[in-house]
């Protein structure tokens, strides 16, 4: 039970900076004090927030737009409402919620505006309300508002036993779609347990494999890997079919130095060309923050709508997201290393 005060001038708060080019190691906590809530703002303690593959990227440079260092990382959190300013709403004081803010998570303490709270269904443990986030906002539009995927169509999933990938997979099978997904072997019964048929990721075969499993093609393919893979990917669809692209994983473990604008012009112009030749299916890049700006509105409202989806079907039991591990923010170093040692089942979450 957490004491609400009365008042509040400022917050002593911890929470972990990104100073650079830096090895996991390299991350460092530090304390200060956090102002009052302002206008239309929430000061949320956090409870849970997640390692993603954003992170990842910002610790080599390689995440667009991220900011100048030194900054804080933390892609999104679940957290509980302790004060709000003038013009906040002040029933969300106690509340249990969530927020996707892109940098500024890994923290015990952060301001937010208010209007960007999603409210998290009572009972829930907020890590586990946390690995569906980022995660299931970008898995649930994908899978709906990208693929327009069926029931009883036939999908793959790259890295299905990621944090993405996992709910992803799961929202499907829950909707009735068959989901081919690609994972490391030691991760094929846990994707067997939540009706995934597994393929091995490092198969010289893989496009052979989904073949045998679809051989009239697939109907959506949801690929974060880059490039290479898009086109492989793009190969297996079925007439009608549409390629999510959503990321360039694959080159993160690449040491050279690299252009990242160069990178994804390369993966948008080659979606573009496929969607200009007369090939009978479709290809389009997802990005989280598409409308941000010019209808930042709109852009709240899906997001706030597609979250409230996938957090009731976690709340009644529809879906069940794999906490890969839980680390404390003086531990965030390790956290980073499990999650970029893609040997993780789920997602990694930090308990501030």
């Amino acid at each position: 039970m957490i004491n609400i005060p009365s008042t509040i001038s400022a917050t002593a708060i911890k929470e972990v900076v990104l100073p650079g080019l830096v090895e996991p190691s390299g991350l460092r906590v530090r304390s200060r004090m956090l102002r009052a809530p302002g206008a239309r703002e929430a000061l949320v303690q956090i409870d849970a927030s997640g390692v993603s593959f954003a992170e990842q990227a910002m610790r080599r440079g390689r995440y667009p737009g991220q900011p100048k260092f030194p900054f804080v990382p933390g892609y999104d959190f679940v957290g509980t409402v302790l004060a709000v300013g003038r013009g906040a709403d002040p029933t969300l004081v106690g509340k249990r919620v969530a927020a996707v803010t892109k940098t500024g998570g890994w923290s015990t303490h952060i301001l937010v505006v208010a209007a960007y709270l999603v409210p998290v269904p009572q009972g829930l443990d907020p890590a586990l309300a946390e690995t569906v986030v980022v995660n299931g906002i970008t898995a649930w539009q994908m899978l709906f508002r990208k693929a327009r995927a069926k029931a009883g169509q036939t999908i793959l999933v790259h890295g299905a036993n990621g944090g993405v990938g996992t709910v992803l997979s799961q929202i499907a099978r829950q909707a009735g779609i068959r989901v081919i997904g690609t994972a490391a072997a030691r991760h094929h019964d846990a994707l067997r347990a939540i009706g995934v048929e597994p393929i091995d990721y490092t198969a010289p075969d893989l496009a052979a494999r989904v073949r045998a499993l679809a051989p009239a093609g697939v109907n959506a393919a949801f690929d974060h890997l880059g490039l290479e893979s898009a086109r492989i990917s793009f190969s297996l669809l079925a007439r009608g079919g549409t390629l999510v692209s959503y990321g360039t994983a694959a080159l993160l473990k690449v040491s050279e130095p690299m252009s990242m604008l160069g990178v994804f012009l390369r993966l948008v112009s080659q979606i573009a060309l496929w969607n200009v030749l007369p090939n009978e299916r479709a290809a389009t890049f997802y990005n989280f923050w598409g409308g941000s700006r010019i209808r930042p509105g709109a852009f709240r409202t899906r997001l706030r709508q597609d979250l409230t989806a996938v957090m009731d079907l976690l709340a009644k039991g529809a879906i069940a997201p794999h906490i890969a591990a839980r680390f404390a923010l003086s531990e965030v170093g390790a956290a980073m290393m499990l999650a970029e040692s893609r040997t993780a089942h789920g997602k990694v979450v930090l308990i501030p």
